[in-house]
């Protein structure tokens, strides 16, 4: 959801929302106005790397899902192993996507917002989410692992 949200990163002052897909506008008080943006390269970079990471999630699922019928250990092996392809595609759009901070609409440097402009909610999620995967794998390693 948070990829559908133009909230990843908020200004103040004229209530602009800036997100992957979604870019909102206020002006002068009127109804807001959404399009979708021409993303910069570490943006479009970034949504690639976070679309890849959900359909490694949703191939883990599936996959740990007939584990439940087909007791093959190799099921659960590659499962494990798209986990991580999973977990190491989201870091590294987390590790991008700041990178993009330099765009005219923001007009920040990399790594580094202009005090008018803040993280929104969307951002966080996806930062939330990262973390989740990152415990989730270290719980998958541990369980998956053949007992000695």
């Amino acid at each position: 959801m948070a990829i559908a949200s133009p909230d990843w990163i908020v200004e103040f002052e004229n209530k602009s929302r800036y997100g992957l897909i979604w870019q909102c506008f206020t002006l002068y008080d009127r109804k807001q106005v959404c399009f979708t943006p021409q993303l910069s390269t570490e943006w479009l970079i970034s949504l690639i790397l976070i679309f890849l990471g959900i359909i490694c999630i949703f191939t883990v699922v599936i996959l740990f899902l007939a584990s439940r019928w087909d007791r093959n250990v190799s099921v659960i092996f590659y499962a494990r192993w798209i986990g991580f392809g999973a977990l190491i595609s989201f870091c590294l759009a987390a590790v991008i996507f700041p990178l993009g901070f330099y765009v005219q609409e923001i007009n920040g440097l990399a790594y580094q917002l202009p005090n008018s402009h803040q993280i929104g909610v969307s951002y966080i999620f996806f930062i939330l989410a990262l973390w989740i995967t990152v415990i989730s794998e270290l719980f998958a390693a541990k369980i998956c692992l053949p007992h000695l």
